[in-house]
């Protein structure tokens, strides 16, 4: 990026926007945990999964790990609110250069979130399904479409966790 005006740069922003909207969930202009309970209570109700059952549970549990771990990263004045400023100025910079550690962060959502649209109970979730929480959490329903297809990598129709995860993982931490 030579310049703020250049083409890279419009990018850049561009795509740092649609990765804070992603976890904006009601879209206030910032982060916090309440962001995260919304993330995680739209895809209990979409899968039509309790908040009080052991899924539930955990995908409340992960959705607050995932909060701390996050605003610990990001959240420089300790506002318990991350703003697209924190988002870009220290988020981005950090995730990139601890890819294990943010793995490490979200693994609990995630393994939870998975556990939730594995509607087969089979340790794998399938492609429909994935489109589900995909757009549950926010994802716009062409770009879910697209993305659970391209999780499906040896395209016999689900999804592992790992793959999931490493996807998911490479989303938030590989810059743009």
């Amino acid at each position: 990026m030579d310049s703020m005006n250049s083409p890279e740069s419009a990018e850049y922003e561009r795509r740092v926007a649609a990765r804070f909207a992603s976890f904006d969930q009601d879209g206030n202009g910032w982060i916090d945990r309440e962001d995260f309970s919304t993330a995680a209570a739209a895809l209990l109700s979409e899968f039509d999964t309790t908040a009080r059952c052991d899924k539930g549970q955990a995908l409340y549990a992960g959705a607050e790990a995932l909060w701390q771990g996050l605003a610990g990263i990001a959240d420089v004045d300790g506002d318990q609110r991350v703003t697209r400023q924190e988002f870009v100025g220290g988020a981005l910079k950090r995730l990139r250069d601890r890819t294990t550690g943010f793995t490490e962060i979200a693994r609990p959502f995630l393994h939870a979130a998975f556990a939730v649209a594995d509607t087969a109970g089979v340790g794998t979730v399938s492609v429909p399904d994935a489109e589900r929480a995909l757009r549950a959490l926010g994802v716009s329903p062409g770009v879910a479409a697209d993305v659970a297809v391209t999780l499906d990598e040896d395209a016999d129709g689900r999804i592992t966790e790992p793959d999931a995860v490493a996807a998911f993982t490479a989303y938030f931490t590989t810059m743009p």
